[in-house]
């Protein structure tokens, strides 16, 4: 199983602004939304708050509205817009979630939620940070 770092969440009320200042004052390249298609939000599945992206070439910032509603709507323990997390690309979300539950490690499993081309989980570190690990289906 391959895991490597692909993105770091940042949540604010202002997204445009903080896209503005990671790519305006620092000079990361935007990300066009188009590359990163979602589901439809519905009264039970989704989000559909403002999310902008920005890159060094690497790495991704993904800049998203802050909900604090979303573990509830999805029946999960946690909401990964909340106030943001680091995240990590596998080659095997099945293999990640087996190493999770053998270290008993509580997850919520979001699937395709969030992002069409993405199975996603969110767990915590030992001192609360959240974190995705993440699969292109």
């Amino acid at each position: 199983m391959k895991l490597e770092f692909h993105h770091i969440n940042y949540v604010s009320e202002n997204v445009d602004r903080l896209h503005d200042f990671y790519t305006n004052v620092l000079g990361l390249a935007d990300v066009p939304i188009e590359n990163f298609p979602r589901p439809k939000e519905t009264d039970d599945s989704g989000y559909s708050g403002k999310i902008r992206f920005a890159t060094d070439g690497a790495m991704q910032m993904h800049l998203a509205e802050r909900n604090l509603d979303v573990a509830f709507k999805h029946d999960q323990v946690i909401n990964p817009v909340e106030r943001g997390h680091i995240a990590f690309r596998t080659d095997d979300i099945v293999a990640f979630k087996a190493l999770l539950e053998a270290n008993d490690i509580a997850y919520s499993d979001y699937g395709t939620a969030f992002a069409k081309e993405w199975h996603q989980l969110f767990f915590h570190d030992p001192e609360g940070n959240i974190i995705e690990v993440h699969q292109a289906v």
